[in-house]
């Protein structure tokens, strides 16, 4: 069984993300998304320093976030296919709940960059533990808009930086398990 809540081990265990395109709602409602953020946001944090940030979008606002997306698409790549954007389009339209998650660099900070990016990328990680636990499934995606600086000025400006889109939502068929990396060719030993 993927995304076992019966224990916290197996929860980790067991843990799989949701296709977005396959999440229908219910997805969380307002109080368990304030709650999946507020556990996402305990996340280690050299500093204190918060280098991230949350971005809800809302239901009403996914026709709007499908223009800025292909708008910039089409700026960009003004020969695009129209399959090319029916795809950027359905992107924006997936799963009952999205929430974009911006790296927020600190930089007049102390505390290294390539540290900062790693807390973004745990607030992520626990954005999608925390999604798991409550009974739903996410999505983490990256892809063209995340690395788009048009789409990025939507929600934030340079040196902000796009972590991902995280769609949440209900698996409207069953999750597939995917093929993990063989504990033997990924740990070692040092032997000093």
């Amino acid at each position: 069984m993927l995304n076992d809540r019966t224990t916290p081990l197996s929860l980790l265990a067991t843990r799989r993300s949701g296709r977005p395109r396959d999440l229908v709602a219910p997805g969380p409602d307002a109080a368990q998304l304030d709650q999946i953020l507020a556990i996402a946001a305990r996340t280690p944090d050299h500093g204190k320093i918060t280098p991230w940030r949350f971005v809800i979008v809302g239901a009403a606002q996914r026709d709007a976030l499908a223009r800025v997306i292909t708008d910039a698409y089409r700026v960009e790549r003004p020969q695009a296919a129209a399959t090319e954007i029916a795809a950027l389009e359905q992107f924006a339209q997936q799963a009952p709940t999205l929430v974009v998650l911006l790296f927020s660099p600190r930089t007049a900070s102390h505390i290294p960059l390539w540290e900062q990016e790693l807390s973004a990328g745990a607030v992520g990680m626990n954005l999608l533990h925390a999604t798991h636990a409550l009974g739903f499934a996410g999505g983490w995606l990256t892809g063209w808009p995340s690395y788009s600086d048009t789409v990025r000025d939507a929600f934030g400006a340079e040196p902000e930086r796009i972590a991902g889109f995280f769609f949440l939502g209900t698996p409207a068929r069953a999750l597939e398990e995917r093929q993990r990396p063989d504990p033997g060719t990924i740990i070692t030993k040092w032997d000093g």
